[in-house]
């Protein structure tokens, strides 16, 4: 039977994409309430914040990657902190850091965070979504799609509905970086890969995640 477990990971830069963004709180809030036989776990992601603070740490010295890193989980665990308290006693008490700490899975919402360098939430958001037996994990972004080169240095690159996963990981490489911008994090996706799972580009429009998690159509890519 297919689990009924949601994981989203979601990409801070749409918490946060200059001001906190409270009405985008609140109609996701509204959303994930309304559909009420799922349990959902939502990964949050540092965005524009962790990418602030990173810059600002490599103008003022030699940063190392790792404390890049660390950086980024801190913003992670605030807009983490951030969701879960929207949610009020729907969420777990705590946000999860650890994919493999004990988790109050009594809760129907339960938000997760950043855990150590050398890769992006996402990595948490396959992890748990192994832990938790879902069969795809939901990637809400400044991205909309993939597409088949960089469209920022490629006019004729062409947007894709579905892509395979060794097609997928020829385009975003193996090398994690910290602050690094792609549809989905290449240490991640190998593990996605590994386990099979199906990874759902949508973007950052609200209403196209209703629509997916109804079962509608809805514009994005498939990775699989």
């Amino acid at each position: 039977m297919e689990s009924k477990t949601v994981v989203i990971s979601l990409g801070g830069s749409i918490i946060v994409p200059e001001e906190v963004d409270i009405h985008f709180l609140k109609v996701f809030k509204q959303i994930i309430q309304s559909l009420r036989d799922e349990q959902f776990i939502i990964i949050c992601g540092g965005g524009k914040i962790c990418r602030n603070y990173q810059n600002a740490a490599r103008e003022t010295a030699e940063v190392s990657k790792e404390d890049l890193d660390w950086i980024g989980i801190g913003a992670t665990r605030l807009n983490a902190e951030l969701v879960r308290s929207t949610f009020g006693k729907d969420a777990s008490g705590k946000v999860i850091h650890d994919p493999d700490e004990e988790i109050d899975a009594s809760k129907r919402i339960i938000i997760g965070a950043g855990f150590e360098p050398g890769s992006s939430t996402d990595l948490r958001a396959v992890q748990l979504a192994k832990r938790f037996g879902a069969v795809r994990v939901i990637n809400m972004s400044n991205i909309d799609y993939v597409y088949s080169a960089d469209p920022k240095k490629d006019p004729d690159a062409k947007r894709l509905t579905s892509i395979s996963w060794p097609e997928f990981r020829k385009l975003v490489g193996d090398e994690w970086d910290p602050g690094l911008n792609m549809p989905f994090d290449p240490i991640a996706s190998k593990k996605a890969e590994q386990l099979g799972l199906e990874v759902i580009i949508i973007g950052n429009d609200i209403d196209n995640l209703e629509k997916l998690l109804r079962g509608e159509d809805f514009k994005g890519t498939t990775i699989s």
